[in-house]
């Protein structure tokens, strides 16, 4: 009896190792596996401006406003990778304070700043927190009443992710965009050429909180 009982007690062992890897494996919680397509409508508020004029007229106060917009996500390469092709578009609606000359009282003038740019955004991490960073380029559009003007801008961002399942999650994001108001530049040739430019930028920052719905 004996005997024959060695063989098991010789694999007891292993067969108990293996139990206990099994058993834990389905105990663990399931990884976060990334989606290939990640859409977040976000709120928040944007500071900053760098608006000079509006109808002839000058800005007395530009304290930001209130933005809303959109972030679309789609994996480039591989899914651990963490690098993502991303597409923004966000909406802020103002109220400036202008006045017409030095001696008119300020007047209220709605304005409405839109960015609409293409990027790309690398999570940092592959876990239920992620944190990230984000370039984009694009164009920024200013509007008021009867007018609009279109101009070049660039955007840089850094964040975090946080994810309750595979498809459902809330994205936290602080947003820089430079857009270049007025561009000019003069050239004059003998022996050689000299170019020169005259840039002026606007910057403006967002902090903005999102719903994350990825498939």
């Amino acid at each position: 009896m004996a005997r024959g009982m060695l063989p098991f007690q010789a694999r007891a062992p292993r067969l108990v190792l293996v139990l206990c890897v099994a058993a834990g494996s389905v105990a663990a919680p399931p990884p976060v596996i990334a989606q290939q397509v990640e859409v977040t409508p976000f709120g928040g508020y944007r500071v900053g401006g760098g608006i000079a004029e509006v109808a002839a007229g000058a800005v007395v106060d530009d304290d930001g406003g209130p933005s809303l917009g959109l972030v679309v996500d789609m994996v480039f390469g591989g899914l651990s990778d963490g690098l993502k092709v991303e597409a923004l578009f966000s909406r802020e609606r103002a109220d400036l304070n202008v006045r017409g000359s030095l001696f008119d009282p300020p007047v209220s003038v709605a304005i409405e700043v839109d960015q609409l740019l293409l990027g790309g955004i690398r999570d940092l991490s592959d876990g239920r927190v992620r944190p990230f960073l984000a370039g984009l380029l694009g164009i920024t559009r200013y509007a008021v009443s009867g007018d609009n003007e279109v101009r070049f801008s660039v955007g840089a961002g850094t964040g975090v992710k946080f994810y309750a399942t595979r498809h459902l999650g809330v994205r936290l994001d602080a947003r820089g965009y430079m857009t270049v108001i007025n561009l000019s530049g003069a050239g004059v040739c003998g022996y050689g050429c000299i170019i020169r430019f005259n840039v002026s930028p606007a910057f403006q920052g967002d902090f903005t909180a999102g719903l994350i719905v990825a498939f």
